[in-house]
C-alpha cells in the first residue's frame, strides 16, 4: 500500500481584499487540487483556510510517490517498418535509436486501422515533494486577480505583499522558493494578540494551532459563524434581532480574524429618519449590523465585530458612537430638508438632467413611459391615472438630497416623500416598486400600479439603448439591458399581466421620437427570447421544449408560459414521443413541395380506410381542442390530441401519400397540412428530440 502523509500549504500575506477572499481561497484550492490530479498524485479529504492575512490549504492522505506510468510511443507502420528481406528499414532504426533499445525490443501493435510498431516503457514517478513547488506555483499563477502588485525591489507579483510560506508534507518542510520566499514550518498568528512566529508541527495541527496561540480562526465558515452567533445573541439581549445580510456577513468575515462583537447605541431621535436610510450607512459605510425590534422597526442599537479583544471596550463602542452620530446627522438633515418641497416639484428640474444623450433627458423619458403605462394599464386593467402619475413622478426623487448621498435608496425615498406630500398610496408604493426586480432572486413588483410602471420603464430603455446602438456585446453590458430584459419577463409572467409584447414594443418604440426605434423592434423582441430561454433554463426545461414553442414567436410571454409547461408536460405522455416523430414527418413532407400547400380536405377524394379515420378523427378533436386552445388551456387540449396517436400511426403504415392521383396526393397533403396545423397552435412538435 501506498504511504501517504497529510499536507499544508499556507501563504501568508498583507491583509487580503475582503469581497474577493472566499473566491481567492477556492481558487487557490481549486487550483492545488487540479495540480494533483494531473500529476496522477492520489489525495484524501481537502480543507481550504482563508483569513485576511492568508490562504491556506490542507489535504490528507497524500501519496508521497508519484505512481509509475506505462508510456507508449508510436513508430512506423508495419509494412514501411521491413524491407522485402525482413530487416528494418532505416525509419525502424531511427524509430529504435530515439527510444534508446535495440529494434528487437519494440512491439507490434495490431488495430482496426492498421499495425505499427510501438515502444511501451515504465516512467518511474516522481517524489511528490519534488512536483509540489510547480503545483503551487501554476495555483497562484491562475487566481483570478484583476491587478497583481509587486512590493519592495522583488520581482514577483501577488494581490498582496507577501510574507510568509508554509509548505509541510507530513512532519518535513518541502524544501523550495514559492514567491520568492522559502517554504517553512513557521506561521503567524493574530496581527496585536499573538504577532510572533508559531512553528507548526504537523500540518492536522495548523487550525487548532492557530486558533488556541495564535488567536486566529483560519476557517471561513466556521469565523463566519461565529460572528453570526455572537450578533444574535448580541441583539437578543437588546431585546430585538440583527439584520444579517449574507453578503455584509462575508465581509466582515472577511475583515476579521478573531472576531469580537460590540453594541453601540444611537439617540433615539435618529429613528425619525426612515429607516433604510439609517441601515444604509450602517451596512454600507460602517458594516455595521442594525438591531431591529419583532416588528422590523429599528431599535437605537448597533452591532460592530471588532478583530480583537480590547481591554477597554467602553472606549472602543464610543469611538464607533462617534463616528456613526455625523453620518445620522446628515440623513436627519437631508430628509427634513427634501420634505420642504413637493416630490413633483422635481419634475422641471428633469429636463435638465440627461438620461442618454441622444435619447433626451430624465423628462423625456418620464413622459415616454407615462405615454407607455397609459397603454400598459389599459391592457391590464390597472388604474391609468395613477399609473401616469406614478411615471411621472418615477425619476424625481433622484434630484433630492437623500438619494444624492444615497443612490441605493432611489425609489425608496420617492415612495416616502410622495407619501408625505399626500399623492395615493398606489402611486407612492409604485415610485419603489418600479426597480423590483432590483437582482437576481428579488421579488417582482407587487402592486398594479408597481407592475405596470416597472414593465414600462424597462421597455423604454431596451427599446431606446437598441435603436441607438448601445445592445450588449459578449459579456459587456454597461445599461444593465439584460437584467432589464429578465426583469420584463418576470414582471409579465409571475405577475399574470396578459400583455403583447410586440405591440408594447411598437408603442415604446413610436414614443422615440428622438431616433429610429422602429427598425429594432424586432431584435428587442428576439433579446427577450434569448433572455426567456436562460429564464427557463433556470427552471429545469429541456432546450428543445423551449424552440418547440419559440418557433411559433408566441408574443405573450404569459401565452408562451402556458405553451412551455403544455409541452413539457405533453412530452411526459405515452403517444408523445410517436407524435412528435409524426410531426417531423410532416413538416419534413411539406418542406419538399413548392408553391401554396393545399389545406381544405375532401371527403369524397379519401379512398383508404386509415386515411378516412384519421381526417373524421381530427374533425372531431379540432372542433373539441380549438375553443380549449383559445382559452389558452394548451395542456387539456393536447391530453385530448394524444387520441391522434393510433390514428396517425395507422396513415403513415397504410397510406401512401404522394400518391399518383393529383387529386388523391393533395388531399392527403391537405390532411397532413391541417394536422400540422393543428399542433402547431401550441408549439411544432417536430422540434422535439426523441
Amino acid at each position: 500500500m501506498a504511504e501517504t502523509r497529510d499536507l499544508l500549504i499556507e501563504i501568508g500575506t498583507e491583509e487580503l481584499p475582503p469581497k474577493a477572499l472566499s473566491t481567492l481561497a477556492e481558487a487557490f484550492e481549486s487550483g492545488i487540487l487540479d495540480g494533483l490530479s494531473k500529476a496522477g498524485i492520489p489525495f484524501g479529504a481537502a480543507r481550504r483556510f482563508a483569513a485576511p492575512r492568508r490562504l491556506a490549504v490542507l489535504l490528507h492522505d497524500v501519496v508521497t510517490v508519484q505512481p509509475d506510468r506505462m508510456l507508449e510511443r508510436r513508430g512506423p507502420a508495419l509494412k514501411a517498418a521491413f524491407d522485402q528481406a525482413g530487416k528494418p528499414t532505416k525509419a525502424t532504426e531511427g524509430f529504435a535509436r530515439s527510444c534508446g533499445v535495440d529494434v528487437s525490443a519494440l512491439q507490434i501493435q495490431t488495430t482496426d486501422k492498421g499495425a505499427w510498431l510501438v515502444y511501451t516503457s515504465t516512467e518511474a514517478g516522481a517524489a511528490t515533494t519534488a512536483l509540489l513547488p510547480e503545483i503551487i506555483d501554476a495555483s497562484l499563477a491562475a487566481l483570478p486577480i484583476p491587478k497583481r502588485m509587486r512590493w519592495g525591489d522583488r520581482a514577483e507579483e501577488f494581490v498582496r505583499p507577501v510574507h510568509w510560506v508554509v509548505l509541510l508534507f507530513g512532519e518535513e518542510v518541502v524544501e523550495c522558493s514559492i514567491l520568492g520566499l522559502a517554504a517553512g514550518r513557521e506561521t503567524y498568528g493574530h496581527r496585536f494578540h499573538h504577532p510572533q512566529p508559531i512553528a507548526v508541527a504537523k500540518p492536522a495541527a495548523y487550525a487548532s494551532l492557530l486558533a488556541e496561540t495564535g488567536k486566529v480562526i483560519a476557517d471561513f465558515a466556521t469565523r463566519r459563524e461565529a460572528i453570526r452567533n455572537q450578533a444574535v445573541r448580541a441583539a437578543a439581549d437588546l431585546g430585538g434581532e440583527a439584520v444579517i445580510e449574507p453578503a455584509l456577513l462575508d465581509e466582515v468575515t472577511a475583515l476579521v480574524e478573531w472576531p469580537v462583537v460590540l453594541v453601540g447605541n444611537f439617540e433615539p431621535r435618529f429613528l425619525a429618519v426612515p429607516n433604510e436610510a439609517l441601515i444604509s450607512t450602517m451596512q454600507d459605510n460602517q458594516k455595521y449590523f442594525p438591531v431591529v425590534d419583532a416588528q422590523g422597526r429599528m431599535l437605537p442599537h448597533f452591532i460592530t465585530v471588532m478583530n480583537i479583544e480590547s481591554k477597554d471596550p467602553a472606549q472602543v463602542r464610543a469611538g464607533n458612537e462617534r463616528v456613526i452620530r455625523p453620518r445620522f446627522a446628515d440623513a436627519e438633515f437631508f430628509w427634513n430638508q427634501d420634505r420642504k418641497h413637493s416630490l413633483d416639484s422635481h419634475i422641471e428640474g428633469l429636463k435638465s438632467v440627461v438620461f442618454q444623450q441622444k435619447l433626451g433627458s430624465l423628462h423625456d423619458k418620464s413622459e415616454r413611459v407615462a405615454a407607455l403605462a397609459r397603454h400598459i394599464a389599459t391592457a391590464v386593467g390597472a388604474d391609468v391615472a395613477h399609473a401616469e402619475r406614478a411615471a411621472r413622478l418615477g425619476k424625481c426623487d433622484l434630484l433630492t438630497d437623500m438619494v444624492g448621498e444615497f443612490p441605493e435608496l432611489q425609489g425608496t425615498m420617492g415612495r416616502y416623500y410622495a407619501q408625505h406630500d399626500g399623492e395615493p398610496q398606489a402611486v407612492a408604493v409604485a415610485l419603489e416598486e418600479q426597480y423590483r426586480p432590483r437582482f437576481a432572486g428579488d421579488a417582482i413588483a407587487a402592486s398594479d400600479v408597481g407592475r405596470v410602471l416597472a414593465l414600462a420603464e424597462r421597455l423604454d430603455t431596451l427599446v431606446g439603448i437598441f435603436a441607438i446602438g448601445q445592445g450588449p456585446t459578449g459579456a459587456k453590458d454597461p445599461f444593465a439591458l439584460r437584467r432589464a430584459a429578465l426583469g420584463v419577463l418576470r414582471t409579465v409572467i409571475e405577475g399574470q399581466l396578459d400583455v403583447d409584447l410586440q405591440a408594447l414594443l411598437g408603442i415604446a418604440a413610436a414614443q422615440l421620437q428622438q431616433v429610429d426605434a422602429a427598425s429594432v423592434q424586432d431584435t428587442v423582441f428576439d433579446f427577450l427570447l434569448d433572455r426567456l430561454r436562460a429564464y427557463y433554463a433556470e427552471q429545469g426545461f429541456q432546450s428543445d421544449e423551449f424552440d418547440a414553442v419559440a418557433e411559433c414567436r408566441p408574443a405573450r410571454p404569459l401565452d408562451f408560459d402556458r405553451r412551455l409547461r403544455a409541452v413539457a408536460g405533453f412530452r411526459q405522455l405515452p403517444e408523445a414521443e410517436a407524435l412528435a416523430a409524426a410531426n417531423k414527418r410532416i413538416r419534413n413532407i411539406l418542406k419538399k413541395l413548392d408553391g401554396q400547400l393545399p389545406f381544405a380536405v375532401r371527403t369524397e377524394l379519401l379512398v383508404e380506410p386509415a386515411e378516412q379515420q384519421l381526417a373524421a378523427v381530427l374533425t372531431e378533436l379540432a372542433s373539441e381542442v380549438s375553443p380549449l386552445m383559445d382559452a389558452g388551456l394548451y395542456a387539456d387540449a393536447l391530453g385530448r390530441l394524444a387520441a391522434l396517436k393510433s390514428p396517425v400511426d395507422h396513415f403513415f403504415d397504410q397510406v401512401l401519400v404522394m400518391a399518383d392521383d393529383p387529386g388523391v396526393r393533395d388531399n392527403r397533403i391537405a390532411l397532413l397540412n391541417e394536422l400540422g396545423a393543428l399542433f402547431l397552435r401550441v408549439a411544432d412538435f417536430s422540434r422535439l428530440q426523441s
